[in-house]
């Protein structure tokens, strides 16, 4: 069993989900329950995850939970470069938030590569 909150990876994804939630705070109004919703949700589920998995005794079973975190890192970047398309992120911050979400996923994926 792990202390999710000892572990890297849940600290930077808990942050990143923050400053998710700040930069969809700017999006239109009727993204509200579109891309705002899919972003805040799909970024929750990466420390979410981390954090359950962590309770689990077996290091297989801890290993499918890091696995469906990166998948909500993916799902993020990919509703990132979306949102960004749509014109309600600037190419800066697109860059910003795609290098973060990057380092978490090869953060948590090399991590999961422990637990083997």
């Amino acid at each position: 069993m792990h202390r999710f909150k000892e572990l890297e990876i849940w600290k930077r994804s808990r942050l990143f989900c923050t400053v998710i939630y700040s930069v969809t705070s700017t999006f239109p109004n009727e993204e509200k329950f579109g891309l705002t919703n899919q972003l805040r949700r799909a970024s929750v589920s990466i420390p979410s995850n981390i954090a359950e998995g962590s309770s689990i005794n077996s290091n297989k079973d801890f290993s499918r939970f890091l696995e469906i975190a990166i998948g909500s890192a993916y799902e993020v970047e990919t509703q990132l470069l979306i949102a960004s398309d749509l014109g309600f992120l600037n190419e800066e911050k697109t860059k910003e938030l795609n290098t973060e979400i990057n380092e978490i996923i090869k953060m948590t994926s090399r991590f999961r590569t422990t637990l083997k």
